[in-house]
């Protein structure tokens, strides 16, 4: 970093960022959690079929995500170069391209519900899977809600408004819990209870933050009467960075699919154990998660303006904050993983494997997770998505697909093999991700330098 240059972004302005985005995070996977312990008395036969609803949404869900993820990261380079009327073009297509593909993935999943979830998990018990498809189809409905939601988010958290996004996290926890309450306690609706309930929350924070957003006040805002246009040059680059991410979320996602039918052959114990563990995994990462979007707005910034040497400082210096709350988080859930598993009523069976599954990922979360998830989305805020997806599907392929049914399977090892082959294909994702920052092919990847140069 050049003396002369002023610091982008000082201590109170990062822990102003960072620190909402840690409790938006937290907000965000005890939506899950919460569904899962309060349909957990319904028994394992509706937590199974969540999970397993749960695995496909993500993988739809993402497509959409990425996007708005390569909208943000477009937005905050255009601002960290101080173009402030083409950041808002960029946020008029990010919202577009979000709500048109969120709404094809709506339809997709209503009018192929049960077709999907038969190919994928064919093999469960029928009324795991009655619950799956119950719960699937409630839960399509949102997807464009959802989409609007974590457009609007990403916006925010680009410009530095990070309380925005917590505090509509809130809301919408509140708003999913008090109807979870309701539906599942006084009109016993079980599975469909839960998913009208994230419908419900899903639409009012859409709705607030998508008229939030269009204050002309903002740094970077949509149309106010919505008139987004048609900007090639600008969805070209926020797909430049979007599909090489949709397409990475989508393949790690497909991977999940993959084991979890894997795990399905295990019988409904495992599945429950999984799905259990599954959530808490996410609790587990929330450090890693919080850092990453900040890293948006930081690394963003910072390449925007062609500052790299300002990047990289911020990225090990996040890197060291995420380990070390990463080791505290950690070690609380491994000494609690028989407490949380108690709380969704497994059977003897599925509670031993749950808690041996949540143990084992906390070990590896705390040595390996920031360096292959983290330190990615450094790299991808600059511009570098194709590099990261390419490493990770490979990894994927190889190592958590291909070692999952060797150790699963070959050596007996059940779902807890399952979850070695995961943690490899980390070690291995961390280790290339380190070799390319170490680089400096990823200080060339920066869309508003490449626009530079096309008008040079």
């Amino acid at each position: 970093m050049s003396e002369k240059n002023a610091v982008m972004f000082d201590r109170k302005q990062l822990i102003k960022l960072i620190v909402p985005m840690v409790i938006e995070q937290l907000l965000a996977v005890t939506v899950g959690m919460a569904d899962m312990i309060m349909v957990s008395g319904a028994g394992e036969e509706a937590v199974s079929g969540i999970s397993l609803v749960n695995s496909i949404n993500v993988l739809l869900i993402m497509v959409f995500a990425a996007m708005a993820s390569g909208g943000s990261v477009v937005v905050a380079q255009l601002l960290g170069s101080g173009d402030r009327e083409r950041a808002c073009k960029g946020a008029n297509q990010q919202m577009m391209i979000c709500i048109l593909l969120s709404t094809v993935m709506m339809v997709f999943a209503l009018v192929f519900n049960r077709s999907i979830l038969s190919l994928i998990y064919g093999r469960v018990e029928a009324q795991v899977m009655e619950n799956a498809v119950i719960y699937f189809y409630i839960i399509a409905l949102s997807f464009p809600f959802l989409a609007v939601y974590n457009a609007g988010s990403a916006l925010f958290r680009v410009m530095g408004n990070s309380h925005i996004s917590m505090i509509m996290s809130a809301i919408m926890n509140v708003i999913n819990i008090a109807g979870n309450y309701v539906l599942i306690y006084y009109f016993q609706m079980g599975v469909s209870g839960v998913a009208y309930a994230t419908l419900i929350s899903r639409i009012v924070a859409a709705a607030v933050l998508l008229m939030m957003i269009r204050s002309q006040k903002l740094p970077v805002h949509i149309d106010r009467y919505f008139r987004f246009g048609w900007d090639t040059e600008m969805l070209k680059n926020i797909m430049g960075i979007g599909i090489p991410q949709s397409l990475e979320n989508s393949m790690f996602q497909i991977g999940k699919l993959l084991t979890q039918s894997l795990i399905s052959s295990f019988g409904t114990a495992a599945i429950a154990a999984n799905a259990c563990a599954s959530t808490v995994e996410m609790l587990a990462d929330i450090p890693g998660s919080a850092m990453g979007l900040a890293l948006v707005t930081v690394v963003g910034q910072c390449a925007g303006a062609g500052e790299y040497g300002q990047a990289r400082k911020y990225t090990g210096k996040l890197l060291k904050v995420t380990y070390l709350f990463l080791i505290l988080l950690n070690v609380i859930l491994f000494g609690m993983a028989g407490i949380i598993a108690g709380w969704y009523h497994l059977t003897e069976q599925g509670t031993h494997y749950a808690v041996q599954l949540i143990r084992y990922h906390s070990v590896c979360c705390m040595l390996i997770w920031p360096l292959a998830f983290t330190l990615a989305s450094a790299l991808r805020s600059a511009g570098d998505a194709k590099f990261t997806m390419t490493s990770s599907i490979i990894s994927m392929w190889v190592f958590r697909i291909g070692l999952a049914y060797v150790i699963a399977r070959g050596f007996h090892m059940g779902v807890l093999g399952v979850w070695i082959a995961m943690t490899i294909d980390w070690a291995v994702r961390a280790v290339l991700n380190v070799i390319r920052f170490r680089g400096n092919r990823w200080e060339t990847k920066s869309v508003v330098r490449k626009t530079k140069q096309q008008a040079a």
